[in-house]
């Protein structure tokens, strides 16, 4: 018994505590070394006491506000096969919600009211003023239609990059998001203390990783980011609000005033009833539109040219 007892003191599953410590070691070291290597691209501002990142470029009387799905760990490069198709008519901003890419993570709750006044406050600290197009993928698409809800004045109209309606997660089901962010939690606590840097196919073989838009040198800064900002802590929190937060979506009326454009999967990746749903859902808007696509969840990096030039002709009609 005393031998089972030492023993269980001086390893982890098998694996000696003397290799973990050192490797938790190297994993802040790396991180160290990697954030020094690669900055920020874009601008730093502070909201609710940490640190969000806005990343900008090009030029145009039009502003394009970018907010990323769950889980994107690098928003500012995984949106560039699209924006690098807009930036020579309009003027971007990519928006790092807590947690995500180059912003850090907060300790405050991810409930969609302190989601989206952060983001709308980032963006006039960094100098962005309203109207916007919202381009929403994913888990950001409540947060697109809850800032047309609130704030209708402020967006132009949305586009939608695969992104979610409310009533998919209501349909989904309470019980199975909160399974989903139990899961999220589990793979957090292993990917955040750096064990991220054994699997490899977590971030090479994104989409964004494997196409040809990402010089060498941004698959670097991508592969860096990734290390500090897989499944963080706010990504867990978010998923566990996913509910809740669309709940209070569908309980107010849907901003039917506001042109939509949604760019939708194959629904492989998602879910049964993807394309339906939100297909369904914008059906009553005044100017929606939508276009089905023969790829993954991240339509954004699998078909760019298809959304760049229909968002175009969609902005263009726009009064």
């Amino acid at each position: 018994m005393k031998t089972h007892e030492y023993k269980s003191k001086k390893s982890l599953f098998g694996v000696p505590l003397v290799i973990i410590i050192a490797f938790l070691g190297f994993h802040k070291m790396s991180l160290w070394v990697e954030s020094r290597a690669f900055p920020p691209i874009g601008k730093i501002v502070e909201i609710n006491g940490h640190d969000m990142h806005i990343y900008t470029e090009g030029e145009g009387d039009e502003t394009l506000v970018f907010l990323s799905g769950s889980g994107t760990a690098a928003p500012a490069l995984d949106f560039k096969a699209l924006y690098s198709k807009l930036n020579d008519q309009y003027h971007i901003a990519v928006v790092e919600r807590a947690g995500y890419g180059f912003s850090e993570t907060a300790n405050i709750p991810r409930d969609i009211d302190t989601v989206l006044e952060e983001t709308r406050t980032a963006l006039t600290l960094v100098g962005e003023s309203a109207p916007y197009i919202l381009f929403a993928h994913s888990l950001s698409g409540i947060e697109a239609l809850y800032w047309a809800q609130k704030y209708p004045e402020e967006i132009k109209a949305i586009v939608g990059l695969d992104a979610a309606v409310p009533t998919l997660y209501l349909t989904w089901g309470e019980q199975a998001l909160v399974d989903a962010a139990k899961n999220m939690e589990n793979l957090s606590v292993r990917y955040q203390a750096g064990f991220v840097r054994l699997q490899p196919a977590v971030y090479n073989t994104d989409p964004a990783m494997t196409g040809d838009v990402l010089s060498d040198d941004e698959k670097a800064m991508y592969k860096a980011v990734v290390m500090r900002s897989f499944m963080t802590s706010n990504m867990v929190d978010e998923a566990k609000f996913a509910y809740t937060n669309a709940e209070k979506v569908e309980s107010l009326e849907k901003p039917i005033q506001t042109p939509v454009y949604y760019f939708i999967s194959d629904g492989s990746e998602v879910g049964e009833g993807w394309r339906e749903t939100v297909a369904d859902y914008i059906a009553p808007f005044q100017n929606g539109q939508y276009l089905f696509l023969d790829c993954g969840h991240y339509v954004h990096d699998e078909m760019p040219d298809v959304i760049a030039q229909e968002s175009i002709l969609f902005i263009e009609s726009l009064p």
